[in-house]
């Protein structure tokens, strides 16, 4: 199995008791995001995009900690930007191992080499590495030659040294089935130790807006891919559920509150992928965000979305309701020939609001008054004699 028994078995059980408890919202992973920060500009990102006084702000171990005490979920994913950049990152690790959750630190591996040694292998703890496919593939994809050797030499330095290891394999339009199946053969042949996929999100401020995948297109994607997979032993971190909804076969709605993010700016409305607005406490996040207003056929921006930070959590609660549907589709994989379930109607869904620059515009003057030295003292001249001066000092307004 690509998830370990141990982790499946106390993830099922969290399920399970959200479930019997009645608990209608709850977090299945937590999505924590230090920095935005990275080595690479690559050309689907919609992260980086800030001034550099937000790039260069970091959340201390402290608030990392804090951010796992307030969602309580049992899985950690830390994200970025670049997350090795982070220099208190192996203590952050540690931290969250130590409260036994399971924890994906995710890198583009251009440091993985060079950071190895501040990180311990852990049943708790997977690296899982960015790679969009083959050699060709993956620099195009970043935007600079020689990524995919470097990550590959690092790869296997990791799984030598007994780390756990997965990738993350983003696919765009214009992905060969043919060549994506490929390369899914040859990262099992690496001794990885599973793959994560899912079609990339259109961000808005990404500067490639030309190769994101609609839904359509998804779901013939991957038919394909999983056609050309029948009878090789591909592991997958995902659920089998999510896998058959990638290739059309599930009606899924979006569950934005299964991967709740945290990060500099504070927790983030509605999802991973949307900061269409920022909460104080994840408390905060889960009692006043309007989540009816997100989702496919809900919202303008959510149309094309079929990633797993939106649907995992949906098809993990889907295992829960109909444990004997997701035996099936693990015995003998996501359907490939028969029609597709039916789409969401769009008809009704509200129009795309713009309001990255207005957080921007607002962390940025939260920062100018930060920086802003204290009011010096006001120094009064008191009358005396030449031969004796006396200065006071008053409190500054």
């Amino acid at each position: 199995m690509a998830v370990p028994i141990m982790q499946a078995v106390r993830v099922g059980a969290y399920v399970v008791k959200q479930h019997v408890t009645g608990r209608k919202r709850y977090p299945l992973v937590l999505m924590l995001e230090p920095l935005f920060r990275c080595n690479l500009a690559c050309a689907g990102c919609g992260k980086i995009d800030y001034p550099a006084a937000i790039l260069n702000q970091r959340m201390s171990v402290q608030e990392c900690l804090d951010a796992d005490t307030e969602a309580g979920a049992p899985v950690i994913a830390v994200a970025g930007g670049e997350p090795l950049l982070h220099k208190e990152m192996p203590e952050i690790i540690r931290g969250l191992i130590a409260r036994k959750k399971y924890v994906y630190l995710c890198t583009n591996a251009l440091l993985l080499e060079k950071k190895m040694d501040d990180y311990e292998p852990s049943p708790f703890f997977s690296w899982d590495v960015h790679l969009d496919g083959d050699q060709a593939m993956h620099d195009a994809s970043v935007c600079q030659d020689g990524v995919y050797e470097r990550a590959v030499a690092a790869i296997k330095k990791a799984k030598a040294r007994g780390f756990r290891l997965s990738i993350n394999c983003t696919v765009f339009d214009g992905t060969d089935p043919k060549r994506l199946a490929n390369f899914f053969d040859e990262v099992m042949a690496m001794g990885v130790d599973g793959i994560m996929t899912a079609p990339g999100y259109a961000y808005e401020r990404a500067p490639d807006q030309a190769h994101f995948l609609n839904r359509q297109k998804t779901k013939q994607l991957f038919r394909d891919v999983f056609r050309l997979g029948k009878g090789k032993k591909w592991r997958f971190t995902q659920s089998p559920l999510f896998l058959n909804f990638l290739a059309g076969n599930e009606q899924y709605h979006c569950t934005p509150w299964g991967k709740p993010l945290r990060n500099v700016f504070g927790w983030q409305r509605p999802c991973y992928l949307l900061g269409e607005g920022y909460a104080k406490t994840f408390q905060e996040l889960m009692d006043d965000t309007k989540w009816d207003d997100y989702g496919t056929g809900n919202y303008e921006k959510c149309a094309d979305c079929m990633v797993h930070s939106g649907y995992e959590s949906t098809a993990v609660m889907d295992a829960v309701r109909r444990p004997w549907h997701i035996a099936k589709v693990a015995l003998f994989g996501p359907e490939t020939e028969k029609p597709m379930a039916p789409e969401i109607s769009l008809a009704n869904q509200r129009p795309a609001e713009y309001v990255f620059t207005q957080h921007v515009d607002a962390r940025m003057a939260e920062i100018s008054a930060a920086k802003k030295p204290a009011k010096p003292p006001r120094v009064t001249v008191v009358d005396a004699p030449a031969s004796a001066p006396v200065v006071a000092a008053d409190a500054a307004d």
